[in-house]
C-alpha cells in the first residue's frame, strides 16, 4: 500500500489563500481604526524654492477623509490664520469710495497720462514725467495749424489729442505725434471727451491742464512764458488775449497792450449787475481756457454728462475759486488769434431741410438754457435745504 504525500502546487495555493485573507482582514481593520479617530490635524509646513517666494500650505482640519475632497490652499497673502483671518477685518472708511476694504498702503487712488514701456523695471520708465496737460479736439484737416499749436508747448507738457473724425495713423507725419496720446471717438465735442477722459484724479501730476479748440492761431504764444505769468498773478482760470480784430465776442476776452494780464473790463450798458461777476469779471471763454489742478477738480464736477457744448460754463467758472474777480483772467502779454473755422458744425447732421452746423448752433443754444436751469435749480434747492436743516 503506497504512501500518501501533500502536493507542492497544493501547498503553494494554501499559502496564497492564507496572505490574501491576512491582507483583507488587515484592511478591515485598518479602516475600523481609522473611523475611530474623528480628527485628524496635520500641522503647517512650508516650500521654499529658487523661483518662488515661499509659500504657505495648510491642510484645514477635517471630520471625514474623502480622496473627492478638495485640498485647500493658503494664499501667500493670508498670514493669519483662518480663525483670526474671519475675526480681523479691514474697513477704512477715508478710502476712496469702493476701496474701504483694501488696506490704505495699497490703494492709489490717482493716475496719469505718462507713457511706459512693456519692459525693464518700472522704476526706469519715465526719462521725464511733464507738469502740464494740453489737450486739443482734433480733424486731420486742421493737422497744420495743431501741428504749428503743438510747437509752442516745451516738452513739460503732455500732448493729447481728441480725434472727432476717427483718423488718427495720418498724424505720424508729424514727430510729435508719435509721442503723443491719441483718443478716437467719432462726432464728440472737447467738453464730451474732457468729462470721460479728463477725471481730476487722471490728470492729478498735471499742474495746469490747457483745454483749447483746434482753430488758434499761435503766433505770439508762448506755453512756459504763459505759465510764468499765470503763476506771477495768481490765476487759477485763465485764456490767452485774443487778438481784438478776430473772432472777438466779449470785452473780457480782449487783449491790452499796455498789460500783463487784466482781470476786469467795461461792457455795454446792464451786461453786468456786479463789477466784479461775468461778463465783466471773473469770465473766460471755453475756446482756449487754462486751469490749475484745483480749479480742474471743481469743473469737472459742473461738467454735465449729457451737455456737450459747454455753453453756459464760462458764466459759471467763478463758483469754482474764490475770490473769483481776482483768481480769473486774461493773459495780455500771451495772446492768439480765433480763427473761427466751423469744423465742429460740419459734423451735424441735415434735419429738417438746415444745415449741418445750424443744427448744432441750435444745440449749443438749448444746452445753455438748460444748464443755466439746472445750476440754478440747484442753488436754490441747497439753500433751501440749509434752511430747513438749521431750524
Amino acid at each position: 500500500m503506497g504512501t500518501f504525500t501533500r502536493s507542492p502546487v497544493s501547498r503553494k495555493s494554501n499559502e496564497s489563500m492564507r496572505l490574501i485573507v491576512t491582507t483583507f482582514v488587515g484592511v478591515v481593520f485598518g479602516f475600523l481604526v481609522g473611523l475611530s479617530f474623528p480628527t485628524l490635524s496635520l500641522t503647517k509646513f512650508n516650500l521654499s524654492s529658487g523661483i518662488l517666494t515661499t509659500i504657505d500650505i495648510k491642510y484645514t482640519e477635517y471630520t471625514k477623509p474623502s480622496l473627492s475632497s478638495p485640498i485647500p490652499l493658503q494664499h501667500p497673502l493670508d498670514n493669519n490664520s483662518s480663525a483670526n483671518a474671519t475675526s480681523k477685518k479691514i474697513w477704512v472708511p477715508s478710502n476712496p469710495r469702493g476701496a474701504e476694504r483694501l488696506p490704505p498702503g495699497i490703494v492709489r487712488a490717482e493716475s496719469d497720462l505718462y507713457l511706459r514701456r512693456l519692459w525693464g523695471k518700472p522704476d526706469e520708465d519715465l526719462t521725464s514725467t511733464p507738469k502740464y496737460l494740453v489737450m486739443f479736439t482734433v480733424g486731420y484737416n486742421q493737422r497744420k495749424n495743431i501741428d504749428a499749436a503743438v510747437k509752442k508747448f516745451s516738452g513739460n507738457f503732455t500732448i493729447l489729442l481728441f480725434h472727432y473724425d476717427g483718423r488718427t495713423t495720418e498724424w505720424d507725419e508729424f514727430e510729435w505725434s508719435k509721442e503723443a496720446i491719441h483718443v478716437s471717438v467719432r462726432r464728440q465735442t472737447k467738453w464730451w471727451y474732457a468729462k470721460r477722459f479728463l477725471h481730476p484724479d487722471i490728470v492729478a501730476p498735471y499742474d495746469y491742464i490747457f483745454i483749447w479748440d483746434e482753430d488758434l492761431g499761435v503766433e505770439h504764444f508762448d506755453a512756459e512764458k504763459y505759465i510764468k505769468l499765470v503763476r506771477k498773478h495768481g490765476l487759477e482760470i485763465s485764456q490767452p488775449g485774443l487778438e481784438p480784430n478776430k473772432g472777438l465776442t466779449w470785452q473780457m476776452t480782449k487783449r491790452r497792450g499796455d498789460r500783463e494780464v487784466h482781470k476786469e473790463t467795461e461792457e455795454k450798458p446792464g451786461w453786468c449787475n456786479h463789477p466784479h461777476v461775468p461778463p465783466c469779471a471773473a469770465f473766460v471763454e471755453i475756446m482756449a481756457p487754462v486751469f490749475s489742478r484745483d480749479a480742474w477738480r471743481c469743473v469737472w464736477h459742473m461738467i454735465q454728462n449729457d451737455l456737450v457744448h459747454g455753453w453756459g460754463l464760462d458764466f459759471a467758472l467763478r463758483k469754482c475759486v474764490e475770490p473769483a474777480h481776482e483768481k480769473i483772467g486774461v493773459v495780455d502779454a500771451q495772446w492768439i488769434v480765433h480763427q473761427s473755422v466751423p469744423t465742429l458744425g460740419n459734423q451735424g447732421e441735415s434735419e429738417n431741410g438746415k444745415a449741418p452746423w445750424q443744427g448744432v448752433r441750435e444745440r449749443c443754444k438749448k444746452e445753455w438754457k438748460m444748464f443755466q436751469t439746472r445750476f440754478s435749480r440747484a442753488e436754490k434747492a441747497y439753500f433751501k435745504a440749509l434752511n430747513t436743516t438749521s431750524h
